[in-house]
């Protein structure tokens, strides 16, 4: 019974040595792997070039320590004068848009929109009713395509002269009354160098409109048929378009300043697919330059 007795203990012996030597050659396994790893990592060395940034060098003043100092000095100098000066013209553009969107809410709150403006009404005409609300900066006349009547923007030198323009809706100027109403937009400004020069070039401003929303399919000639069996003839006309929009504008020069009266009522007639828009010119259509060709 001793001898029986004895087997489990023997057995339990054995499966312990049995477990021990199981955990034994894991945990070696797992060592030699650590150990695998350790001794590929201390063949490497560690100031090779390519475990360290080009821009860094060695100083030699300190073995075995890298500082922070770039390579090139100049290369570096150059670089920060770059960054130094890409930051200026940010912050140059940020104050730029700033000033641009102060100027343009300025020009806004000193702006009126002025609706149903009869046909024959001039922009002086239009601005000498609102001079005596203020100092009038600007006078644009638009046509409308949608209606036999036109829309301007009136603007002042002041604010004042805003307000005060405000109680002016409803008086008749023409043939039907005046809607005034606070601007939403800016009057977009023209280029000086287009500005009439003389009184002969106002002379032709007054007998040249503007013609904008024109087909790219329609040619010069089209056009220009087209302004002179509806109002007279046709002086000179100037017709632009680019790549970028998908309408041209012109620009019409009548013989007679009653053709340019007449012209501003073909705003929303179609020529062509699109409905055009017609409004007065702020400037004249001056001879083409040509340059003598060089031999």
């Amino acid at each position: 019974m001793a001898a029986v007795a004895d087997m489990p203990g023997e057995t339990a012996v054995a499966n312990g040595n049995n477990n021990l030597a199981v955990e034994t050659s894991k945990s070696e396994s797992k060592e030699f792997n650590v150990q695998k790893l350790v001794d590929m990592f201390t063949k490497l060395n560690p100031f090779a070039k390519e475990f360290f940034p080009s821009s860094y060098h060695h100083n030699p003043t300190k073995t075995g320590d890298f500082d922070q100092v770039p390579a090139n000095k100049q290369g570096n100098a150059n670089y920060s004068n770059r960054r130094r000066r890409n930051n200026n013209n940010q912050a140059k553009r940020k104050l730029n848009g700033k000033a641009f969107r102060a100027q343009r809410d300025d020009s806004i709150r000193r702006t009126v929109y002025v609706s149903d403006i009869d046909q024959t009404i001039t922009e002086e005409q239009l601005a000498g009713l609102f001079s005596n609300c203020g100092q009038v900066f600007d006078c644009r006349v638009c046509g409308d395509p949608h209606s036999v009547l036109r829309f301007a923007f009136v603007e002042f030198a002041d604010e004042e002269g805003a307000r005060a323009a405000l109680n002016l809706g409803g008086t008749m100027l023409g043939f039907y009354p005046v809607r005034v109403l606070p601007s939403k937009t800016a009057i977009l400004p023209v280029n000086p160098t287009f500005l009439p020069r003389s009184e002969d070039e106002r002379e032709l401003c007054a007998r040249t409109v503007y013609c904008t929303n024109i087909d790219k399919k329609v040619s010069q000639a089209e056009v220009k048929n087209f302004f002179e069996s509806a109002c007279g003839e046709v002086t000179r006309l100037r017709l632009l378009g680019d790549n970028v929009h998908s309408t041209r504008i012109a620009f019409v020069e009548f013989a007679m300043a009653e053709s340019a009266i007449v012209a501003l009522n073909c705003s929303g007639l179609v020529l062509g697919t699109q409905p055009i828009r017609v409004s007065p010119s702020k400037t004249p259509v001056r001879p083409r330059v040509t340059r003598p060709t060089s031999r």
